[in-house]
């Protein structure tokens, strides 16, 4: 049931992050569910490849059905309910961060229970669909700029390889991803390394 729910919140808010970047790049409604269908499944082709689990794995008809209602919802939301959508997409994005790196660290705990197995495939299951919108979109990925978006995803492995996976544990998870990736974007958070405290010094 953890894994279910997990993998459902997390393709809903990758696929809505993936919408408002879209809207954002004032892309057609054919752009909408590309970048959405991209960024909900972009992470966990990667995570399969790591892991050597069948691609084909990733695909049901329940999965995709979900990410296409979705999207078809937001493609009919009138212009003003997305005109926000940098302050909402980045919320949904952290969401989809926390939720896939815990789901990439659990796939591969199944198969093999390596801490830098796990570390990789928490990281890439949970950055890899957002760089794929970013680079559709024509953007420089948000990953590679912003250093706490990656380390929250080792965080999510870390706790994973911990045995954190009952359902309040996970929940807990969560909540503190998307909390700690939200108040360093409000507090504009950077680690003290030399190329950090230049860009600091440029904006």
């Amino acid at each position: 049931m953890s894994w279910i729910v997990l993998h459902i919140i997390g393709i809903v808010a990758y696929a809505v992050s993936g919408a408002l970047v879209a809207i954002e790049a004032k892309y057609s409604f054919i752009g909408i569910y590309v970048l959405g269908l991209s960024t909900s499944f972009g992470g966990a082709v990667i995570r399969n490849i790591i892991i050597g689990a069948p691609l084909s794995s990733i695909w049901n008809s329940t999965t995709i059905t979900i990410v296409f209602l979705t999207l078809t919802v937001i493609v009919f939301l009138p212009t003003k309910w997305t005109q926000h959508w940098k302050k909402w997409g980045l919320f949904f994005d952290s969401i989809g961060l926390a939720t896939f790196a815990l789901q990439g660290a659990m796939s591969a705990k199944m198969v093999h229970d390596y801490l830098g197995l796990l570390l990789l495939s928490a990281m890439f299951t949970g950055l890899g669909g957002g760089m794929i919108r970013d680079i559709l979109a024509g953007k420089k990925p948000l990953a590679l700029k912003e250093e706490v978006h990656a380390v929250l995803t080792i965080l999510c492995g870390l706790c994973i390889w911990l045995d954190w996976d009952n359902p309040i544990q996970l929940t807990l998870v969560v909540f503190g991803v998307v909390s700690l990736r939200m108040l360093a974007i409000k507090f504009n958070w950077r680690f003290p390394f030399p190329c950090s405290l230049g860009e600091n010094k440029q904006e």
